[in-house]
């Protein structure tokens, strides 16, 4: 449970604290509290107190580590039911399935599939993070090590072992990856639990019910193991969501640490719907897998869900921006003619998605006006005639040929300013709404304007 200032306070180790009792302790320990201040930053700090006010103030949601290097991903470390209280801190990853029952063609496809969808969005990347290994009884251990294997050498693996022999198997073949070993139940957790612990891994836990998952993770913590990620998929979509939110809501707002790990989704345990699929990877994303697999990740899945998610894992109070640059669009060159706006995410998207459609090579040019739309930057003047001319005469001018700027109809008040600060420029007034542009490029282009 978190603790106040005040209780924060009182666990100082007075004797070892040379302002003991001044307000400036007082202050400090309030900071900590707020998350202002770390309680190492103290100096007067003993080990003992430092380690018991280090787990009473740490999220109620454990933070963990899945993979290695560049593939390294931080799960949990979650303080709020919902993103409007505060911010959402670790995003939820995807996982695509890969199984030791398919034929060999099929898992080459399925594997070639997983670096396919690669893309970047506002400056984060969007592409498939994990990959799910799944052991089929019928396969036995070798096929499954092997793919493994090759899964771990694309992505930070999930390994579903049905065995213990295949479980050690397989994370001995591919420890340096820093897998998740799944499989861990009611039955055989303690073996599974020493598996892990010996590979460093993060070990999975499910249970056949809510209750047996609480007593399995109550098991492994007696043992020492706080390594872990708990998967909710129970017998169906209606009992896994209830677990899903039950396990997170225990956590956060009960105070309950034993079920204060990340989550994980197995939607294709679920589902074998592709539609059905995509709707619930949506809901899990939402509520509250940490990790969702799914049986292919291809764009047609990805390119609304990686925005639903980023939209979600965004601080609420930071405004998503692009970065400020020349983005040519349609086979623009330095010829082409210069469009500007914001760099407020949604405002580019609805612009550069017009200006594709009327398929006329265009650059577009973005400043940094602060990611606030076009009235609202206007209005702040981080979005005026000197912060554009000065942007184009810097980062511009000298990269293009063409001396026409168009900018948006909502600051039409702007071009006098802007002829006057860009000698040699002729500045165009686009129309109010960017659902227009399409039309509006398309006359200039057949009036041979641009």
């Amino acid at each position: 449970m978190a603790l106040s200032g005040i209780q924060i306070f009182k666990l100082t180790p007075k004797k070892n604290c040379k302002e003991c009792g001044s307000p400036t302790c007082m202050a400090f320990a309030m900071k900590v509290a707020q998350g202002a201040k770390k309680i190492e930053e103290c100096p007067y700090m003993s080990d003992d107190a430092l380690a018991q006010l280090s787990e009473a103030t740490a999220p109620p949601m454990k933070t963990i580590k899945v993979g290695a290097g560049d593939n390294e991903h931080t799960l949990g470390g979650e303080t709020v039911l919902y993103r409007h209280e505060k911010t959402f801190v670790n995003k939820t990853l995807y996982a695509a399935k890969v199984c030791s029952c398919m034929d060999d063609a099929e898992i080459e496809a399925r594997l070639a599939q997983v670096p396919a969808v690669d893309y970047e969005r506002i400056s984060e990347r969007m592409y498939t993070e994990m990959i799910y290994v799944n052991q089929a009884p019928s396969a036995g251990t070798d096929k499954f090590v092997e793919l493994a294997k090759k899964a771990a050498a694309i992505r930070p693996v999930i390994l579903d072992a049905k065995d213990e022999e295949a479980a050690k198997a397989a994370v001995d073949a591919v420890k340096d990856t820093k897998p998740v070993l799944m499989g861990a139940n009611a039955s055989n957790y303690e073996a599974f639990c020493k598996i892990a612990a010996d590979a460093g891994v993060v070990l999975g836990v499910s249970g056949t019910s809510i209750e047996e998952l609480y007593d399995t993770v109550a098991a492994l913590e007696k043992l020492g193991n706080k390594n872990l990620i708990i998967d909710v998929t129970l017998d169906s979509i209606k009992a896994t969501f209830e677990a899903a939110v039950l396990v997170r809501r225990t956590a956060l707002k009960d105070n309950d640490r034993t079920f204060g790990y990340p989550s994980i989704v197995n939607l294709t345990k679920l589902t074998d719907d592709k539609t059905m699929e995509e709707a619930l990877v949506t809901l899990f994303t939402m509520k509250y897998g940490s990790i969702v697999i799914v049986d292919k990740m291809d764009y047609a899945t990805a390119l609304p869900l990686y925005g639903l998610r980023q939209n979600l894992f965004t601080d609420p109070q930071k405004p998503m921006k692009v970065a400020p640059g020349i983005y040519p669009l349609n086979g623009a060159d330095e010829n082409s003619v210069c469009l500007t706006t914001v760099d407020f995410a949604l405002t580019y998207f609805l612009v550069s998605g017009e200006l594709e459609r009327s398929g006329v090579p265009v650059n577009l040019v973005i400043s940094d006006a602060g990611g606030l739309s076009v009235l609202t930057s206007w209005a702040a003047g981080k979005f005026s005639s000197t912060s554009i001319s000065k942007y184009i005469l810097e980062n511009v001018a000298d990269k293009v040929k063409s001396r026409k700027l168009i900018i948006p109809g909502k600051v039409a008040v702007l071009k006098g300013d802007l002829e006057a600060k860009l000698p040699g420029w002729e500045i165009v007034v686009a129309p109010l709404e960017a659902v227009q542009l399409v039309k509006f490029l398309k006359d200039m282009k057949a009036n041979g304007e641009i």
